[in-house]
């Protein structure tokens, strides 16, 4: 790793990345034509033409998709600072999720408020894989909540965390993998070889993020801290997800409330491990957790920028053309 260099300028990923964030705040997501819609078209595309029902399959497939998001990344990160600010801020507010994830979880308990329970069902599609043709209103509010506090960690703090390690390249690898892993990382007969591949990545690359998330909880709820920790300690490492567990049980912590048990999917029931010891959620925690979603996001944010600041992070991908020996 190299240090971003001192005394020459602002380093264009920190600002790239504030600017990133800044955006996702105002407006959130792109309306059309996602990046990310993009991508998901680009790799049901090969998905086509290359799957079968192997881990080996799934590997070759995964390794095409990401070629060009590869170049992408490795592209933006030799680009003069300019460009890479520009580059790095573009590809940050693609990536990020935050203000969308908020909106659908305060749509969500709009409708469970004014007790519209099948459009609350309906609503909360947009956030989970699970079956909600039969949920009762707390299990949609618990639904909701599980999936603000997972997302907070895939779609927030994933993005600047690598982006602040490895530049405009981390930003689009992790979400690219964590996209990847949300259409192939299904237990389901089609994909429980061939997603192998995508769903073991997504673990790898969301192993800091959810741990630095479970931190920014803990920072988030200073009175709760200990308690978000050791809850996550505790009860996340019995979830079948190595990274959604301790983030899930953070939040139950820090918002008194308890998650996880029965869940059902497609591919079949889940008895999921109970994480916290409070009550049972209810709609009125959904607006408790988006602002504290959004207090983790704020929270990572002005960690990875002092990191970078401070000449801790940031690594020869990131810096460019400013690394030692750059020309």
């Amino acid at each position: 790793m190299t240090l971003p260099h001192r005394g020459r300028g602002l380093d264009p990923v920190t600002v790239g990345l504030v600017l990133g964030w800044v955006a996702d705040e105002l407006v959130g997501d792109p309306r059309r034509g996602h990046p990310v819609a993009l991508f998901g078209s680009w790799t049901s595309w090969v998905e086509q033409r290359t799957h079968r029902d192997s881990r080996a399959a799934g590997v070759l497939t995964e390794a095409i998709v990401l070629m060009p998001v590869l170049a992408l990344g490795f592209a933006a990160t030799r680009l003069p600072p300019a460009g890479r600010t520009g580059a790095t801020a573009a590809l940050t507010w693609a990536a990020l999720g935050g203000t969308s994830l908020g909106r659908e979880g305060n749509a969500v308990h709009d409708l469970l408020v004014t007790g519209d329970l099948p459009g609350a069902r309906r609503q909360v599609r947009n956030l989970v894989g699970r079956v909600t043709d039969d949920l009762a209103p707390d299990d949609v509010a618990r639904a909701a909540i599980e999936s603000v506090a997972e997302n907070t960690s895939d779609a927030v703090v994933g993005t600047l965390v690598w982006g602040a390690l490895l530049g405009p390249l981390g930003v689009v690898l992790h979400r690219a993998a964590n996209t990847l892993d949300a259409m192939h990382g299904h237990r389901t007969p089609r994909f429980a070889r061939f997603g192998w591949a995508a769903a073991r990545l997504d673990d790898v690359l969301g192993w800091l993020p959810a741990r630095v998330t479970v931190l920014a909880t803990a920072a988030a709820r200073p009175l709760r801290a200990r308690e978000v920790v050791s809850t996550a300690l505790r009860d996340g490492r019995e979830h079948p997800s190595p990274n959604a567990g301790p983030v899930e049980a953070g939040f139950a912590a820090a918002l008194r409330i308890r998650l996880g048990g029965r869940t059902v999917y497609a591919s079949g029931v889940e008895e999921r491990v109970v994480m916290g010891t409070g009550p049972a959620p209810r709609a009125a925690d959904l607006p408790r957790t988006v602002a504290l979603a959004r207090r983790v996001g704020l929270i990572t944010l002005i960690a990875v920028v002092g990191m970078r600041l401070g000449g801790v992070a940031g690594c020869s991908w990131a810096s460019g053309r400013d690394s030692p020996g750059a020309s």
